[in-house]
């Protein structure tokens, strides 16, 4: 008997993030369902999708440092490759004929995405057999745009129409919906908690073996594209971090640091001691869960890599713009004792010295938060696609 099928829609624009917290889900999610997965964004090489997943690219889109939509391929222009998306996206719907349709944040985020996933939705409510539709969001929403109040009630007049449901990624123990989307209109329908999802450790392969015979800070930021300003701290920081601390420098730039920023970095690595440079590896949290202090950004996937290694961390909320949800988010991981804040404003080679000592002196608190969220959705989706005899019959 064939397995039900599911089609997850993602669409990264900035980091690798969603990306990653996307694949964890979709491998879960195979123990149950023939998985088709559209990837909105730019897919770096390095990147593994699991067995029993097929990926379908999209013609690549993504934000500048405005928020504008651009394209991450020269082939096409924007419009071009809207159009092209939107025709992907509905002939593989309609292929597919999925028993469960995820939406990755839409329509808690995503706005700028809307010309291809409102077709979606009316498509699949089209089918023969109407899909479960759901939204798959992370722990904690950006809730400081210039129009929060017009982008959440739009939101959720949306949900309420067109979602049979909507799966938080986290604890409720550590942050509800509700702290960061406040709509005019009550969203109704259902809210599933599933816990966090992390990322599936890799059994047969160990922190490389050139990163984990020393006592080292390990840097990341994610893909990579906006960590510039923490890597070139940590090159200068690290021949104090050498002397005073005794801890060599890895920096991992992640496939996204664009390429003059990365020629500059690996300059300025070769001319200092104690600091090394790679470019990406298989499994940064066995990296981190190697190292002696951690040093990042406070992504949703890089916080669950500190809290399950509990490595002594440092973080640098990355804050542009209208960000605001990984600083909510790092300090609330200070409150629980987890992690040392340094804020981007304050980042200064001395000051990243200092955050790591404390760090080092600090107590890491061992947190009872979920983290097995990718198994526990897996599970929750497919009791759902299970019971729902109500699909083509003219139900929900």
């Amino acid at each position: 008997m064939s397995r039900p099928r599911l089609l997850f829609y993602c669409q990264h624009s900035v980091g690798m993030g969603h990306l990653v917290r996307s694949l964890a889900l979709v491998d879960a999610l195979s123990v149950h369902f023939e998985v088709v997965l559209l990837s909105g964004g730019a897919v770096p090489r390095e990147v593994t999708v699991p067995a029993g997943v097929r990926l379908v690219p999209l013609p690549p889109l993504g934000h500048d440092g405005g928020y504008a939509l651009v394209s991450r391929d020269p082939r096409w222009t924007v419009e071009e490759a809207a159009r092209l998306r939107i025709a992907r996206v509905l002939d593989e719907l309609r292929t597919v004929r999925p028993s469960v349709v995820i939406l990755e944040l839409y329509p808690f985020g995503r706005r700028k995405f809307a010309f291809e996933l409102l077709p979606l939705l009316e498509a699949s409510r089209a089918l023969p057999q109407r899909p479960i539709v759901l939204s798959s969001v992370r722990d904690i929403l950006v809730s400081s745009r210039r129009d929060q109040a017009r982008h959440d009630e739009q939101a959720s007049v949306v949900a309420n129409r067109w979602l049979d449901g909507v799966l938080v990624h986290a604890d409720p123990r550590f942050a509800r919906l509700e702290e960061s989307f406040t709509p005019r209109t009550p969203l109704t329908v259902p809210v599933h908690y599933t816990g966090f999802v992390g990322r599936r450790p890799a059994g047969r392969a160990g922190p490389s073996r050139s990163l984990a015979t020393e006592r080292r800070v390990c840097v990341s930021a994610g893909g990579g594209l906006v960590g510039g300003d923490l890597f070139a701290t940590a090159v200068h920081a690290a021949p104090a971090l050498l002397g005073d601390l005794g801890l060599h420098t890895t920096i991992v730039a992640g496939p996204f640091l664009p390429a003059g920023e990365r020629d500059q970095l690996e300059q300025a690595v070769t001319a200092t001691p104690g600091c090394r440079l790679v470019r990406f590896v298989p499994q940064l949290a066995q990296e981190i869960a190697a190292s002696t202090v951690s040093v990042s950004q406070c992504g949703y996937n890089t916080a669950l890599d500190i809290l399950a290694s509990g490595t002594p961390a440092v973080v640098v909320p990355y804050a542009a713009g209208r960000e605001d949800e990984q600083l909510r988010r790092a300090r609330r991981l200070e409150a629980l004792g987890a992690v040392t804040v340094l804020e981007a404003d304050a980042l200064t080679a001395p000051a990243l010295v200092d955050a790591v000592r404390r760090a080092l002196r600090a107590r890491t608190a061992r947190t009872e938060l979920c983290l097995d969220g990718a198994r526990r959705t897996a599970d929750l989706v497919a009791s759902m696609a299970a019971a729902d005899t109500s699909i083509g019959a003219g139900g929900r």
